[in-house]
């Protein structure tokens, strides 16, 4: 007999949709989306095309006791809208530090609800941040309008890798004071 220890994480409500734990059951809808060309070339860390087990040892990863990494659905099934929008998460750095990540899945794009996830996340800060940083490739300064219209504050360039494109990426790299607008 196998026993799941289940992990205490906020669920946060908002205009349009529930932000909620990852769970093993949104495998399915995971997979479809971020097996997406544009969803894999707009993080650093999705390959595409997606090797076959990478989406079950995602969840298995934020979901385990050890994550750094607190990872939320962007869930619209209680207000008519589709089950999984996208993903949001925060992954602790150091000190009071993290660094926040989204993406919202192609059929949804221009609707406005990463701009809301965050928001959202923010305004509960779950992890006590004095401050989150966050980085978008140059090439989506929808993203970085994201980040921008939540008072991040635009810090820099740089360059990460970007498993999906095999290659170095040119970046933006932002920071939001916590306690500040």
């Amino acid at each position: 007999m196998k026993i799941e220890t289940i992990f205490s994480q906020e669920t946060i409500e908002t205009d349009r949709f529930i932000l909620r734990p990852l769970r093993k059951s949104d495998q399915g809808l995971l997979k479809l989306y971020s097996s997406d060309e544009r969803i894999a070339r707009s993080t650093t860390s999705i390959p595409h095309p997606l090797p076959p087990g990478t989406t079950e040892a995602y969840i298995d990863r934020v979901t385990s006791s050890e994550r750094r990494e607190e990872v939320w659905v962007l869930d619209g099934s209680a207000y008519g809208h589709a089950e999984l929008l996208g993903v949001i998460s925060l992954t602790c750095i150091e000190r009071d530090q993290a660094e926040i990540g989204y993406w919202v899945a192609p059929a949804f794009w221009n609707t406005g609800y990463a701009s809301e996830a965050v928001t959202a996340l923010l305004a509960l800060n779950p992890k006590d941040c004095k401050s989150i940083f966050a980085e978008v490739f140059q090439d989506n300064p929808a993203s970085a309008r994201v980040l921008t219209n939540a008072g991040f504050e635009y810090i820099g360039d740089a360059e990460t890798h970007s498993v999906a494109r095999g290659a170095n990426v040119e970046t933006w790299t932002y920071i939001r004071k916590m306690g500040e607008a």
